[in-house]
Parts: C-alpha cells; sequence; structure tokens
C-alpha cells in the first residue's frame, strides 16, 4: 500500500475533530482533550501519522508520565505501523528519557555514565546520614521534609548553589525554624556526586543544565528529535516545561496532548499555567479541541461542564455527548457518615439487581484517604466485596497498625508480635541489639517477651543501666494503661495511650502531604473509636466499650482484608488515584465544607478552582450514573462536627442534579437554598480573572504551616509535648452557625440557652451547629410516643415502633430507613422528634 493511501486510511478511522489535530504537523500544536474524547487515540495516530508521512521513528521524542502509558503507546503504535518502527521510538517517561540522555553525555557535567539513581528511600537515608552528622535535631530536619524541600527547588531548577543566594526560599526556611535546609542542600549534592549518583529529581535539573551549559549538545538533541510530543501536558513542572522548551526552540514541531480542567496535581509540582500559556511560549501555535466526550452520558456531561464555568481561567470548551440522555447526577445528603456508608452501599446493592453490573463496575471515590473507613465497615457487613486502588486498606495503615498493636500489648501484654513492633516506637532509645537480648533472654526461660521486661533481673537479662532505665519507663507506660483496661472506655483509654505513647506528637510533626494523610487517619481511627462507644451505648450494650471490644471488632476486619481472590470488588480510591479511570457507576463522597474543598485550598482563588477542577475529573470517571452523598455531621476532633453542603454543589446546574431522600418534602438540606457556605470564602469572585501567581519559595511553607493552623489537634501537640487530647478545640468558624432569629426561636420555645450550650459545646469545645440539629438526650423518652417520627443524629429518619422500660432503662424499637430497626436505649439516644 502506498505511503500517501496508508496516511489517508489512519485519518479515516477518525472523527473530524481528532484529523485535524492528527494531521496538522507543520509548527506547534496544543490539543485540548477533554474527558473521555480519545486523548490516547490522538497520540498514537498522530505518532503512526508522522511515521506514515516518512518521518523516522527515531526522530520522534514522545514523553508521557508514567511507563505504563508509554508500554500501551507503543503497542498501539505497533499494531497501526508494525511493532519493529515502534520499538523505534524515544518514547518513555520524562525520567527515563532524559536518564538515556544524561548517561550519553555524563562527562560534559562531571559524571561517569555508569551513575546510579537513587530512589527516595536512598535519597532519605543520605539526608538523615548528613542531618547526624551536621549535628541537627532529627525531629526539627525530617528527612522526608528536607527531601521535599530539596525536590521542590530542583523542579524549580534551583540549584544548591542557587538556593543558598535565594532570599525567599531563606526567608521560609527561617519561618519554618529550618534555617540548615541550605546547608544540607549543598552537602546532599556533593555527597551525590561524590558516590556518582543522581536522585530522580536531578534527571531533570542536570538534563537542564546539561543542554544550557553546553549548545553544541542541546543542538545536536534538538536536531535529532524532529517532533516532540508530551502527554497530560496539564500535569508537567517548570523544569518538564523548560526542557521541552530547549528541544523545541528552533524548529517549534512540538505537539502537547492535555487538558486544563483535568490539572489537579500542583501538590506535586505541577503548575496549571503551562498549558493555558502554551500559546505564549510557542509563536504561531495552534489549539485543537476535542470536546466530544465517548464516555458519558449528557447530564452527566453537562452537569461537569456546569460546574467547571464557575473557574475564572480556563481555556474556553464545550464538551458535549452524544451517548444517552441518562439520568441526573443524584445527590444524597446524609445524617452522619454512618448514614452516608449504608446509603452507598444500599445503593451499590439495588444497582447491581437493577443494572446487572458486577462490583467492579461501581467506584468510590474520595478526597482523602481516610474517608475510606467508613465504607469499608459497612462494605464488610454487608459481605461486599472491595478493593483499595493505589493503597493499604484503612486499618493496614502503617499508622493504624502501630496503633493497634499498642493496644494489642496493653490487652495482652504477652503479644510478642505487638511487643517487637512498639517497643521502639515512636524512639525511645531502645535498639535492635536490646530487643533480640529480651528474645534470646525469654526463649532461654521459656517465659514471654513481657516477663522478661517486668522482672530482668529475675531471668538474668543482660543491659547496661542506661537501657534497663528506658526499658523500665516503658513497662511502667504500658503498666499504667493495663490497670485503666477494665474501667476506661476505648476512646477515653485510646486517646491516652495515643497521646503519652508519642505516636500523636509524632504524626503532628511532618510537613509533607503524606503526614498530613498519616493524621487524618489518626482522626479517623480516633472517630471510629467514639463512634463505637457511643454507638454500643446508645443500643444498649453499656458493657461493651472497653479496648477488648473494640479490639475484637477491628481484628475481624483485619482478618477481611487479607482475603486475596479475582472476585469483582468494588474500587475505593481517592480521586486523584482516579484520574483517567472510568466505571459505569461512581459516588463521590463526603461533599462537604472543610472535606472538599480541602480547607488547605480554602485560602486561595487557584487553590479553590482546583478543588472544583478535582470535583469535575470525580464526576467525569461515571459512564451511566453519578452519585454525590454528604454528611452533616461527622466526629472529628474529639467531638460532633456539623459542616455545610460542598459550595461545589451551587455550581452544578440544578437541571441536571436531583435531590434524593429528603423527607416530608423539606429542602431544608438543598445545598442552594443556603447561602452559608459561600460565606466561608468571601473574597471569591468566580468571574475575576487570576492574575497572581505564587512563587515557588511561598509555596513551600503553605502545607505543613496552613494545616497545623487550622488544625487544632496539630495546634495542641505542637504547642505541649505531652497534649492532652480531651482539651483541644475544635476549629474555629468565620460563621456563626446560629442566627440571632434562631437563638430567640429556641428561647421562645422553653429551650434556655442551657440547651443551647449543651448542643454547642462539649467541654468547652465549640461545635459548628446549624439550630435544627440540636438533638435530645433524655432518659425519660423526652414525650417519644410510638408510631412518632424521629431524626437521629446518626442514623437518621426512623419511626418508633416500640417503647418500652421507664427510667434509666427505657428503651425505643426504631425502624429507620437506611440503618435498618435499631433498639435504642433513650439515656444515651440523640435524637428530635419531627
Amino acid at each position: 500500500m502506498k505511503m500517501e493511501d496508508r496516511s489517508q486510511e489512519l485519518l479515516a478511522e477518525l472523527n473530524e475533530r481528532q484529523r485535524e489535530a492528527v494531521e496538522y504537523c507543520d509548527g506547534a500544536s496544543l490539543v485540548i482533550a477533554g474527558a473521555g474524547s480519545g486523548k490516547t487515540r490522538v497520540l498514537t495516530y498522530k505518532i503512526a501519522y508522522l511515521i506514515e508521512q516518512g518521518l523516522e521513528p527515531y526522530r520522534i521524542l514522545a514523553l508521557t508520565f508514567t511507563n505504563k502509558a508509554a508500554r500501551e503507546m507503543k503497542e498501539r503504535i505497533g499494531k497501526l505501523v508494525d511493532s519493529q518502527k515502534a520499538n523505534q521510538l524515544y518514547m518513555g517517561t520524562f525520567h527515563s528519557v532524559f536518564s538515556r540522555i544524561l548517561r550519553a553525555e555524563a562527562d560534559k557535567i562531571g559524571y561517569n555514565s555508569n551513575f546510579t539513581i537513587y530512589d527516595e528511600s536512598d535519597s532519605r537515608s543520605l539526608l538523615k546520614s548528613i542531618i547526624k552528622g551536621m549535628g541537627l535535631d532529627e525531629k526539627k530536619y525530617k528527612p522526608s521534609s528536607v527531601h521535599s524541600y530539596i525536590s521542590m527547588a530542583k523542579n524549580h531548577l534551583i540549584t544548591a548553589a542557587l538556593y543558598a543566594n535565594d532570599r525567599a526560599a531563606r526567608e521560609r526556611d527561617r519561618n519554618m525554624k529550618m534555617e540548615a535546609v541550605s546547608q544540607i542542600y549543598t552537602a546532599y549534592d556533593a555527597r551525590c556526586r561524590q558516590a556518582n549518583a543522581m536522585d530522580f529529581d536531578d534527571l531533570l535539573l542536570n538534563t537542564f543544565q546539561l543542554f544550557s551549559e553546553h549548545e553544541e549538545v542541546r543542538s545536536k538533541y534538538a536536531e535529532r528529535f524532529q517532533y516532540v510530543l508530551v502527554d497530560e501536558y496539564q500535569d508537567t513542572n517548570f523544569a518538564q516545561v523548560s526542557i521541552v522548551g530547549q528541544l523545541a526552540a528552533k524548529h517549534q514541531r512540538v505537539c502537547v496532548v492535555g487538558d486544563d480542567f483535568q490539572s489537579i496535581y500542583s501538590f506535586r509540582g505541577a503548575n496549571i499555567d503551562n498549558i493555558l500559556d502554551f500559546q505564549q511560549k510557542f509563536a504561531n501555535a495552534r489549539t485543537f479541541k476535542l470536546e466530544r466526550n465517548y464516555r458519558s452520558t449528557q447530564n452527566i456531561v453537562r452537569a461537569a461542564n456546569s460546574l467547571m464555568k464557575h473557574n475564572a481561567r480556563q481555556i474556553p470548551k464545550d464538551v458535549y455527548s452524544e451517548e444517552g440522555v441518562g439520568q441526573k447526577i443524584s445527590y444524597k445528603p446524609c445524617y452522619s457518615d454512618k448514614e452516608e456508608a449504608m446509603v452507598v452501599v444500599k445503593e451499590i446493592q439495588r444497582l447491581k439487581r437493577a443494572e446487572g453490573c458486577g462490583y467492579d463496575g461501581f467506584a468510590i471515590l474520595y478526597r482523602t484517604n481516610s474517608q475510606s473507613r467508613s465504607f469499608e465497615d459497612e462494605l464488610r457487613k454487608n459481605a461486599v466485596p472491595y478493593k483499595i486502588y493505589g493503597g493499604l486498606s484503612f486499618y493496614q495503615r502503617k499508622e493504624i497498625k502501630d496503633i493497634i498493636a499498642y493496644f494489642r500489648l496493653v490487652a495482652n501484654p504477652n503479644d510478642e508480635e505487638a511487643f517487637k513492633r512498639i517497643i521502639n516506637y515512636p524512639a525511645r532509645g531502645i535498639g535492635a541489639t536490646t530487643v533480640l537480648k529480651i528474645i534470646e533472654c525469654a526463649q532461654t526461660n521459656g517465659v514471654s517477651l513481657w516477663d522478661v521486661l517486668t522482672a530482668p533481673d529475675r531471668y538474668g537479662l543482660d543491659v547496661n543501666k542506661g537501657t534497663m532505665a528506658k526499658l523500665s519507663s516503658f513497662a511502667s507506660l504500658i503498666v499504667g494503661f493495663i490497670q485503666r483496661l477494665a474501667v476506661t472506655d476505648a476512646y477515653e483509654l485510646g486517646k491516652e495511650i495515643i497521646q503519652m505513647s508519642g505516636i500523636a506528637q509524632d504524626l503532628m510533626s511532618g510537613t509533607e502531604p503524606d503526614d498530613l494523610s498519616r493524621r487524618e487517619n489518626l482522626e479517623e481511627f480516633l472517630a471510629g473509636m467514639q463512634s463505637f462507644v457511643e454507638g454500643n451505648r446508645e443500643e444498649g450494650r453499656g458493657d461493651e466499650v472497653y479496648l477488648t471490644d473494640f479490639l475484637q471488632e477491628v481484628a475481624l476486619y483485619s482478618d477481611q482484608d487479607k482475603e486475596e481472590d479475582d472476585r469483582p470488588k468494588v474500587t475505593l480510591m481517592t480521586i486523584h488515584a482516579a484520574k483517567g479511570l472510568e466505571f459505569p457507576i461512581v459516588f463521590v463522597v463526603g461533599l462537604e465544607e472543610n472535606i472538599f474543598p480541602s480547607p488547605m485550598s480554602a485560602d486561595s482563588k487557584r487553590g479553590i478552582e482546583e478543588e472544583r477542577r478535582l470535583l469535575y475529573v470525580a464526576i467525569t470517571r461515571a459512564e451511566r450514573h453519578c452519585i454525590i452523598t454528604n454528611a452533616k455531621n461527622r466526629y472529628r476532633f474529639g467531638s460532633m462536627q456539623f459542616d455545610n453542603p460542598s459550595r461545589f454543589l451551587n455550581d452544578i446546574d440544578p437541571r441536571f442534579i436531583e435531590t434524593e431522600g429528603l423527607v416530608g418534602g423539606s429542602t431544608d438540606r438543598m445545598p442552594w437554598d443556603r447561602g452559608s457556605s459561600s460565606d466561608n470564602f468571601r473574597d471569591y469572585e468566580p468571574n475575576k480573572p487570576y492574575t497572581g501567581s505564587r512563587s515557588w519559595g511561598q509555596d513551600y511553607g503553605r502545607l505543613g504551616g496552613r494545616w497545623q493552623n487550622s488544625n487544632p489537634v496539630a495546634s495542641q501537640f505542637r504547642a505541649d509535648p505531652k497534649p492532652k487530647i480531651t482539651e483541644r478545640k475544635a476549629p474555629e468558624r468565620a460563621v456563626d452557625p446560629l442566627s440571632e432569629r434562631t437563638k430567640q426561636r429556641l428561647m421562645s420555645e422553653g429551650g434556655n440557652f442551657r440547651r443551647l450550650s449543651s448542643a454547642m459545646t462539649n467541654g468547652g469545645r465549640t461545635m459548628d451547629a446549624p439550630s435544627q440539629d440540636l438533638f435530645s438526650s433524655a432518659s425519660g423518652g423526652n414525650g417519644l410516643s410510638e408510631g412518632a417520627t424521629i431524626e437521629h443524629q446518626r442514623f437518621g429518619i426512623g419511626k418508633v415502633l416500640k417503647l418500652e422500660g421507664v427510667g434509666e432503662n427505657a428503651k425505643a424499637t426504631v425502624e429507620f430507613v437506611n440503618a435498618g430497626t435499631k433498639q435504642l436505649l433513650l439515656k444515651f439516644a440523640k435524637y428530635k422528634v419531627l
């Protein structure tokens, strides 16, 4: 077949917009590929078209963000042309391609071609050694935190020498009380060079320096690569875009593909300005828009479009679908995180029957990893198989396993595995040698490790006086907890263990995204414990609220986590992890202020716009059904917190969303009928273009500083080396949740300010609760009668079927809409009569 005929045959397999993007090869081009519009198809066909037009494969440079994407594209190209030609392509991730160039040119920048590439653990190990050698406080200069600062600098092409002279960097380090970061960076750079090693960030930084300082090398590669293609351009950082510019500056034959609506990785250094400003960087660049969505129904696409109209700075586009109209987005507001999980699982079971699809057709998407707990618990209870995509099940996460190991040791001091896991966590100077001596001593005497720890002289444990003191201190700590095991409920004792062991302080000390995630997991774990205790009391199981009872329940969860099989499973994941995936049915959960948008992003227009893009990504993962949920209340910071629906619900055109689950036609939970959520971000003007740009130095301190300032747990642990968790306060709110009119109504109804105070405060902790959420707990039943409809704080709406008992023993059997039938001990029950 003639070359021209084959080229036309390739173009004939594309729609009109795709064909235009593939066919233009004379200069720079930007392909805006909306969700589900065939982005990968355009990339692969463009490369195949270039080859069929006579361009040698080795003259094509194609850059991706994952090895998987590169492999899949190469396979597709091989089927379109032939595998031999596809294998000649210079295709791969930024890091893999640039490492090949650096090996070929290593001598130009003072390296040998056989240099080692350090992974993250290698880098952190070296940094730990440098920090220790400099006599710095390892708790203050955590290797993970220092590594993230150095990484950010390198991704902004700031070398150790430039860093030392950068005023913004020095100012940030002073503010973070980490003045020695520059010295550490300089020493780290020198040690890497001495070891003939580069870390992943060096692969970008050194490539840029190679091209900048050696024009003949840059020209050689710019001439070799006659065409440069970049996938997911909206995810590029400053260094990546700068190198692409170096290679394509002369010939301008560069094609970048991406979607500004799906730019969601700024925390990794991605900069949306790269795609928004592409036409300014490349003269006469043409833009092609792929606007047809082949994935989702029309209502899902229209809803997502209406959401994005509220972002100010964007590339205008009108994504459309020619699939069926489909159902509107379903919004299901819930009373609590517990009911939210029940609603989602019930809906999965209902849709599975109605749609006839397997469990693998469902995805539950959440803003933060910690939100998985309540859904995991409910899925297990209903025997629904699930998997965590790109992460661990909640109870398998390290910080949770560490805490549970403490609990296990307190409940059973002879638990050897728990003993070994936490005897030196957090670090208390009991090293591996000492632990080995304890094990050998226990085996020699035929006793447990705990027996040796509590009676070292009797069993002849051979350690020095200093080590003996550390062991004694640890034993005393655990004994103190054991003494309270049968008299203090699991939540109160658990809080004390987490506090006094030093786990809380350890988790509060970091400033990286992973550290934030661990803190969120800690808070969610405490919330789960509190819910366990209060739920058992409320349902008349007051003798099952202790640590041993809680451990029994958790042990069953952990055991189920180990089950692996090939059954179809519901997928649970963060929205960030879901990008690029699609499912017939998607649940987007936790659409509340202070969760989504994340409070860390709510202080800037730029941050809010990225959070809105994140919701766009979540919605557009759905093919047939998209269900959005949120909760009016959930346990956080040791108390019940009340949040408004997410402001983003206001941004979705009401024509494409329907609210379900409201009782009696009430609209008090319709987000667009409540104005308070927008007040939390008063300076946000959706129609005003964003013109500012935060410098790299300003970005550094945002994560840790803002989280610690906004989070009462973090603030308290930072201020007090031995914090008392029971005294922590809930976050302050800018808006008074109770209007004067509401306060007057409460007074006129006989509800005095003692009632108001009990609902709004808990041991001095202010709770952000709307007036209609003042739940009662009264031993006499508070005028309850059979047949009455109640609104329960956690279980939602229910009908009283039966009342029995009097005084302290008064009980009510209630049939709830989502939670089923529950028997409540009224002295603990939190409800109101409707």
